[in-house]
């Protein structure tokens, strides 16, 4: 049984009371809104994940709930994102299903953007039933509504007023109402040349014509508005779908949740004027990557995608990253060296689930993170720890045939026959070094002995080599030549490879490892050392270490 503070559960449940009141037996709808205007970040993520989770958890129990995302594809193209050409500035103005595809492959820029969210929403388990509000719009199905609204106008205008004179300032331009101006909630894009650098100048209330003109010149109208291009402004547009698509719920960033916001004005907005209900809401907070902005962007460029990160956590782990925070908690994903301590969290986690030693709410949040109500998500068959992967794949500069040799060296006791066996694990690994690991910290194994540190050896340090040298074939596993390297400077003071740690003990160890790393990388620090040397492999070790070979 969930555990009583578990949000997901309690939204949940709320989702299906509050849809049974409105209509017995009806399915509910929890609803997300993207905007193709840019790749889509991972604080669009969010927007998804938060009521996938929800709606999930109703399906979970047994009963339907339907997950909308509706493209926000019919929107203007606003700006040009950082990184695309300067050029598509001319397209500025027309809906993003009109401008076109800065690859060529697709049939336009919207299409561009969401291509890459559906694939990455297929390998989250992410089930939606997508709306094209382009598609919604020009085949007429918000007549009707658009009508409504350009006869109530009057009524929009004045609750438009009413909460832009509470919030003091900053309403969105196209929903601004000037008071000495007639105002229409009705945006058309131009007949001419596709803009909405338009101004309506009049509707019939009785004929539904309207008429128009463009900053291109051009004078349209009267011509009935069940003929003419264009959408309904954001503010009145979100509660008219919300009555249309009868939505149960729909969380929203925290910044739509402000004293006079579009959620506050479209909770009045919804009701007076399209006789729907308000839905179900709760704001969630942003999204952010270590070393990044706390609030991404599309319109900024260069913000991380979902599939930016699944090329790097595994689909249940990215699941997790989003599960284990409640609303209010802000998100920082890492795609720093922070991805190592992110698996191991997740990787302990897993561990005390199999072993049914998790509390009841982290065992809760990793089942949601580790399927869904369809079935359970692909996991890699041999998890390996991330950071001995990405160890290894710095060290073999990706040789997948040395990469096998010491997978199977690491795992001699149950030993790794094929790489699949740690896909798609490994593939993040590789991903990562490739993309991420500092070139600083990238490994370079030394090619020759390092002659002259070697001939300055201390009697010590001498030592020290030689017992490595002798004991690492019969401890050529990972965890055995942890103890030998941890157990060197206890050997060399007399004391047993168990004896307990001393800050002593601790600094000697300390000495020795970086003596090693100078030796082999010529760097004081570097992969774990168990790892580093599996990767080495012993006649290598032998030969960086020549000296001392011939010495022993």
């Amino acid at each position: 049984m969930a555990p009583a503070e578990d949000w997901v559960n309690r939204w949940a449940g709320e989702v299906w009371t509050e849809s049974q009141r409105r209509q017995s037996g009806s399915t509910p709808t929890v609803a997300s809104g993207i905007s193709p205007s840019g790749p889509v970040h991972l604080g669009n993520l969010r927007e998804l994940m938060t009521p996938h989770l929800v709606g999930d958890e109703v399906r979970r129990q047994g009963r339907p709930c339907r997950h909308i995302l509706s493209w926000d594809d019919y929107d203007r193209f606003r700006r040009v994102p950082g990184g695309f050409p300067p050029e598509f500035a001319e397209y500025i103005g027309r809906p993003l299903t009109a401008v076109p595809d800065p690859c060529g492959e697709h049939a336009s820029w919207a299409e561009h953007f969401k291509e890459p969210l559906r694939d990455s929403l297929n390998l989250l388990g992410v089930r939606v039933v997508e709306i094209s509000q382009t598609q919604m719009y020009t085949s007429g199905a918000y007549t009707q509504q658009i009508i409504t609204a350009m006869r109530r106008r009057a009524d929009i205008a004045a609750v438009l007023a009413k909460y832009r004179t509470k919030r003091g300032a900053e309403a969105d331009d196209e929903d601004v109402v000037d008071r000495h101006a007639a105002y229409y909630p009705f945006k058309p894009y131009c007949a001419v040349d596709g803009r909405d650098t338009t101004a309506v100048t009049a509707f019939n209330d009785e004929t539904t014509e309207i008429s128009y003109t463009c900053d291109c010149g051009a004078r349209i109208g009267p011509v009935p508005i069940s003929e003419v291009a264009g959408k309904l402004v954001w503010k009145v547009d979100w509660p008219m779908r919300w009555a249309y698509e009868h939505v149960t719920l729909e969380p929203a960033g925290v910044d739509h949740s402000s004293p006079g916001s579009s959620y506050t004005v479209g909770g009045e907005l919804v009701t007076e004027i399209f006789g729907g209900e308000m839905p179900l809401h709760f704001g969630y907070a942003f999204v952010g990557t270590s070393g990044g902005s706390s609030k991404m962007s599309s319109s900024a460029g260069g913000a991380k995608t979902p599939s930016d990160a699944l090329e790097i956590f595994e689909a249940p782990l990215l699941r997790w990253l989003y599960a284990r925070r409640r609303p209010e908690q802000s998100i920082t994903l890492a795609f720093d060296q922070e991805v190592g301590r992110v698996y191991d969290e997740w990787d302990a986690l897993t561990r005390k689930v199999l072993d049914g030693k998790a509390d009841p709410g982290a065992a809760t949040i990793y089942a949601r993170a580790a399927g869904t109500a369809d079935g359970l998500l692909p996991v890699t068959p041999r998890p390996l720890p991330f950071r001995t992967l990405a160890s290894v794949v710095d060290i073999t500069a990706g040789d997948e045939s040395q990469i096998l040799r010491i997978v199977k060296d690491i795992t001699a006791e149950d030993t790794i026959a094929t790489l699949d066996e740690i896909r798609p694990r490994l593939d993040c690994a590789e991903a990562w070094v490739a993309e991420y690991l500092p070139e600083e910290d990238r490994t370079q194994v030394r090619r020759e002995p390092d002659s002259a540190r070697l001939a300055t050896l201390s009697e010590a340090e001498h030592h020290a080599l030689k017992l490595l040298v002798e004991n690492m074939a019969s401890n050529w596993t990972l965890d055995s030549l942890t103890t030998l390297l941890y157990g060197i400077p206890k050997l060399q003071r007399g004391l047993p490879v168990s004896a307990p740690p001393t800050d002593e003990l601790k600094v000697a160890q300390r000495t020795w490892f970086i003596l090693l790393y100078q030796l082999l990388i010529g760097k004081d620090t570097g992969p774990r050392l168990p790892t580093l040397l599996l990767a080495v492999g012993q006649d290598r070790i032998r030969s960086l270490l020549g000296a001392v070979s011939s010495a022993v």
